[in-house]
């Protein structure tokens, strides 16, 4: 499991993709660390230094699939979508277990108004289609 600051590092990472953190961005990173239990020093020392994006191939399938959710609401929330956050979303969807097109097919329902919600439950079953096979050992 992810703790909180392998989580924040990791939208850091995405919301400084384009060299520039928006401000619906670091609401967004504020809310989720304060939802958290962080401190607001806390926050900003994962913002200012983002720890290394870690290996999420072990997580529960409940943690793999928040993680993807956050990315994607993420990338949207400031309104604007560029090709390198679409690029990052999608590799760390690879390293969630998914296919790189589970960020197109949720983009399409997740909002960037983060107080409009689509199901989480219908969300999951987009994003479930989108699971790599396990190899068998």
């Amino acid at each position: 499991m992810l703790n909180v600051h392998e989580q924040l590092s990791l939208l850091v990472h995405l919301s400084k993709i384009d060299n520039f953190i928006a401000e619906s961005e670091a609401k967004m990173i504020h809310y989720l660390g304060k939802l958290n239990g962080m401190t607001e020093d806390d926050i900003e020392s994962v913002i200012d230094s983002p720890m290394p994006i870690p290996d999420m191939s072990d997580l529960h399938p409940d943690q793999k699939f928040e993680h993807l959710f956050n990315i994607v609401q993420l990338m949207k929330v400031d309104g604007k979508v560029f090709q390198s956050e679409i690029d990052f979303c999608e590799k760390i969807a690879l390293k969630l277990g998914y296919k790189p097109g589970v960020i197109a097919d949720l983009s399409a329902y997740v909002y960037s108004d983060p107080n409009i919600n689509t199901s989480k439950t219908f969300l999951r079953s987009i994003a479930d289609e989108h699971l790599i096979p396990l190899k068998k050992k």
